[in-house]
């Protein structure tokens, strides 16, 4: 029985349409390869994970160190050096006051960590999302997250949770050819209309990715944080997705100038080691009492003493401004390659975090999901795994290793123009 059929037999795979038929052997950089020999490149890095690429030598070699130390020891039990050395690294690279960091083991605990100690900080109960996010899977992290989709047969969810519009310029319903914030308005209306007065936080992605890589515009998160400090609101900056140079900077949020009072991080923060975190001001931060919360395996030493040289690599390696650059310059050939198929409707993204939007038409923009599922599938039959996210699953996705280089996103970008092609061929 080979690992496919293993899967089938005694994996719970109900909950994804389907597995890209690709069998891991190896992996390294931007390369993977799989059981039958073939090589892909990894445009998608394991959704945004493996910022910087896989196996990365310095990471691998931090976590066997450690792993030669020891496992396991309860972090928030007996001190972990790892632990305390991470915690000031973040601290140091994070914006603002950002200062003292809860650790767990996944993107949603860290999101539901940061939503309990909004909660603790400022004595209130409810908040607001925006509609398309995508912020975890738990129960709390689901109530959210504005995606029907995601949600369907897991409630009822926490009360208490009211949602604003998405900062969707390419199908906003606010303004007509000039962005006025509109988006960035209506949380004062959903803060008057929608809740009891009793908002402990406002949640949202510096660029949102499971919604389709939807970037805000200029201006939307100063104007959304001056209505929330009016109110006494906290912002949640959810940095799982955009976090780690993914974006063309450490983080997201640092391209809109606004500091916020909660950040929570996983993926990109130890190169597919599992590890999540929030961070606050001490002020926040310490409003826990004893017995609050807690993580058994959080902060785990070996995570953590990978995340450290994971950081040292971004920053050593200067992949944030890499990212930057090559983003340009993908997006560039992508907008060239939108003005010669109509069914391209928009492309968008920051860093290496680039979304392309199918429509079936431009003038209705009518969504194209099932073109960017064939698209993907060319795509990966000529060696390139890309992703396909959005609400309704017409966005393709291109997130790789920070650590690609401009010939092999050439290559990458050459076989989606071929799959393009093709497309318009059998259409």
């Amino acid at each position: 029985m080979d690992t496919q059929e293993k899967y089938a037999k005694y994996v719970n795979t109900s909950f994804v349409k389907s597995i890209e038929p690709v069998v891991f052997a190896s992996a390294e950089g931007a390369t993977v390869t799989a059981v039958d020999g073939r090589t892909y490149l990894d445009c998608f890095a394991g959704i945004s994970v493996v910022n910087t690429g896989h196996r990365n030598p310095r990471v691998v070699a931090a976590a066997r160190e450690q792993i030669d130390k020891f496992i396991h020891c309860a972090s928030y039990i007996y001190y972990a050096p790892p632990v305390a050395d991470l915690a000031e690294r973040l601290a140091q690279i994070t914006p603002g006051r950002l200062q003292k960091t809860f650790f767990g083991n996944s993107g949603a605990e860290a999101i539901e960590g940061s939503m309990r100690l909004a909660r603790a900080y400022t004595g209130r109960h409810e908040f607001i999302a925006l509609q398309m996010a995508f912020h975890g899977r738990t129960n709390a992290t689901l109530a959210v997250t504005g995606n029907q989709a995601r949600k369907t047969h897991g409630g009822p969810y926490l009360s208490g949770v009211a949602f604003a519009p998405a900062p969707y310029e390419y199908r906003c319903r606010f303004c007509e050819g000039r962005c006025t914030l509109a988006c960035a308005d209506a949380v004062e209306d959903v803060i008057q209309y929608q809740t009891g007065g009793d908002v402990a936080a406002f949640i949202a992605e510096g660029v949102m990715g499971e919604g389709g890589i939807i970037v805000p515009p200029e201006g939307y998160f100063q104007r959304v944080k001056e209505i929330l400090d009016r109110h006494g609101i906290l912002f949640i900056d959810d940095e799982v997705q955009s976090g780690f140079g993914r974006t063309g900077k450490m983080f997201a949020i640092e391209w809109y100038g606004v500091e916020p009072d909660i950040m929570a991080m996983a993926k990109g923060i130890a190169d597919g080691f599992p590890l999540g975190a929030f961070i606050a001001p001490p002020e926040i931060a310490d409003s826990f009492q004893p017995g609050e919360h807690l993580s058994t395996f959080g902060g785990n030493p070996v995570c953590c003493a990978a995340a450290l040289a994971n950081i040292d690599v971004l920053l050593e390696d200067r992949l944030p401004q890499h990212a930057d650059e090559l983003g340009q310059w993908t997006m560039a050939r992508l907008r060239d390659l939108a003005g010669e198929h109509q069914i391209i409707g928009e492309v968008r993204g920051k860093g290496l975090m680039i979304g392309i939007e199918l429509v079936a038409s431009r003038e209705t923009k009518e969504p194209a999901p099932i073109q960017a599922t064939e698209i993907r599938r060319i795509c990966r039959e000529n060696g390139v795994l890309i992703g396909v996210g959005g609400q309704r699953s017409n966005v393709l996705r291109l997130q790789p290793p920070l650590t690609i280089t401009r010939d092999q996103i050439s290559q990458a970008l050459d076989v989606l123009e071929t799959a393009f092609a093709s497309l318009a061929v059998t259409a």
